[in-house]
């Protein structure tokens, strides 16, 4: 395995040890092109690095040592055009293979990959271009003249540094333009945690991890840390989601771990699952969003699989999750990663007491790697984020008496009524308990009386009628399973939430007032 040489130890007796012992060793001027795929290249040839396929029957499946050559005639093709360390690429290539050989390609020259989605507008990229000042543009209507199988494959000259920018992921804030996630080229050793001992992927076992390439997920769950473990991936490059379609993948090509946001699981407890075989599952997982409880009781009761939530963001690697050294909770994000110096901060800056709400933040800031260095060309942002010591993430929990972490919302997420402060996700785990309710998103509405009042977007299954009855029985469920002040005052019915096409709900579109989903 090619484990042990960034890890000391891998195996732990305990939460307590995990926490207290792990350790990465972080080679000098590591290179995830030349330290893990050329690496596995020259160890294990024929091992299988990437199982790909699509809605239109195509399949392809790649080694590493077809990884390695590709990725090397690439960077002859990026070399051809011009670009030099430190330039900058945006890929929107949704899950095509191509993105693994361009990435890879662009990391062994010390180019920097921008990953981008392919619902971005022309305005969009235009913006990204010019912010991030991009050198070139690859999407999918472009692969046709990625002709790198014309070059042939000269290894690049190593010439990066850790310190180095590897990766910059665009992310939305709740006020202005998307900023930009800066990454350099230690980040991936951080995603050892996420894959081994979140995604508890297995060598030479199948993992997916739905997402598209535009997004942070991506590089959690299909790229860096598992194949750092030896686990190849598994990619459906789907052209709309399909709850059967993606199922039938699961249970044709044998997968050993998955990972999925709640959206798709929940989408999946409409089909009759029992008729599926996913016994080749050992584990699964989900993040993005927090996973309602009555979402996990009613997967694991159909299929025997316990979903654990891990939580984090584009400027890190896993921060919270559920580890095998502890049965989940379900509606917890789990423990702290050793990786970081997770605490809960109160409003006047102390430590928080066990139920009481805070700040996630990450104290004692050094050489970690996985975590973000900063925010390109925005200095006052970085400034605001890396403030006392300490990474503030902007996102509200709570920890119960024996350490478990449960998430309250983005700290412009929390509704502020009447003098309360209402976590949206506990709004959304009552009304996911009512049978009515397939999925269902929670905002603040503004009321000029109370400041705020909680709004509910929901979709509802096939024979309930979305009218005032139904309205009213909802709120008065919601009045039953959790504080009666949290019922929401306003709910819509609509036929479908905005999400990204990772299947995260866009809640800022649902405040600005839109309801559709994303093009």
């Amino acid at each position: 395995m090619l484990l042990p040489r960034f890890l000391p130890r891998q195996d732990f007796s305990s939460y307590n040890d995990f926490l207290a012992n792990y350790r990465i060793n972080v080679p000098e001027n590591f290179n995830f092109g030349f330290d893990v795929v050329d690496a596995w290249a020259e160890i294990e040839p024929e091992k299988k690095a990437l199982v790909w396929c699509d809605d239109n029957g195509d399949e392809r499946t790649f080694t590493f040592r077809d990884m390695a050559l590709l990725s090397d005639q690439a960077a002859g093709w990026f070399s051809a055009k011009g670009l030099v360390k430190g330039d900058k690429v945006l890929l929107i290539l949704r899950r095509r293979w191509e993105y693994w050989v361009a990435a890879i390609a662009l990391h062994k020259l010390g180019v920097t990959v921008v990953p981008g989605s392919t619902q971005l507008t022309a305005k969009d990229i235009e913006y990204r271009v010019e912010a991030a000042g991009i050198k070139l543009v690859l999407d999918v209507a472009g692969l046709k003249s990625f002709d790198f199988w014309n070059y042939l494959a000269i290894k690049p000259k190593r010439q990066t540094r850790n310190d180095d920018l590897m990766l910059m992921y665009f992310t939305s804030g709740t006020t202005g333009m998307p900023k930009m996630v800066m990454h350099d080229f230690t980040h991936p050793l951080g995603h050892i945690v996420t894959a081994k001992y979140w995604q508890k992927v297995l060598v030479n076992g199948l993992h997916m991890s739905v997402a598209d390439s535009g997004w942070a997920k991506f590089g959690w769950g299909k790229f860096y840390g598992q194949w750092i473990c030896g686990a190849p991936v598994f990619a459906y490059d789907m052209n709309k989601f399909s709850a059967s379609a993606l199922l039938q993948k699961m249970q044709d090509y044998r997968l050993a771990t998955f990972c999925a946001p709640p959206t798709m699981y929940r989408y999946m407890l409409l089909e009759d699952l029992e008729s599926y075989n996913l016994s080749s599952i050992t584990h699964c997982c989900n993040a993005g969003e927090p996973l309602n409880p009555e979402v996990y009781r009613q997967f694991y009761e159909r299929t025997g699989l316990r979903l654990t939530e891990g939580f984090g963001q584009s400027e890190s690697s896993v921060l919270i999750a559920n580890f095998q050294w502890f049965p989940p909770r379900p509606g917890s994000m789990g423990k702290p990663s050793p990786l970081y110096g997770i605490s809960l901060l109160a409003e006047d800056g102390r430590e928080c007491a066990p139920g009481e709400e805070g700040e996630i933040v990450i104290r004692g800031l050094g050489a970690r790697s996985g975590l973000f260095t900063g925010y390109y060309n925005d200095e006052e942002y970085t400034a605001a984020a890396f403030r006392d010591g300490m990474y503030h993430t902007g996102d509200v929990a709570w920890r119960d008496d024996d350490g478990y972490y449960w998430f309250v919302g983005r700290n412009d997420d929390v509704i502020k009524c009447s003098g309360y402060r209402i976590g949206p996700f506990e709004v959304e785990s009552a009304l996911m308990e009512h049978p009515a309710v397939v999925e269902c998103a929670v905002t603040g509405a503004p009321d000029p009386v109370r400041g705020q009042v909680v709004k509910a977007s929901v979709v509802i299954r096939g024979g309930y009628t979305a009218d005032g009855e139904l309205v009213k029985e909802l709120q008065e469920h919601v009045k039953s399973v959790t504080a009666p002040y949290k019922y929401p005052r306003v709910i819509e019915f609509v036929p479908e939430l905005p999400k990204t096409s990772s299947g995260k709900i866009m809640r800022g579109k649902i405040r600005a007032g839109s309801s559709a989903p994303d093009a």
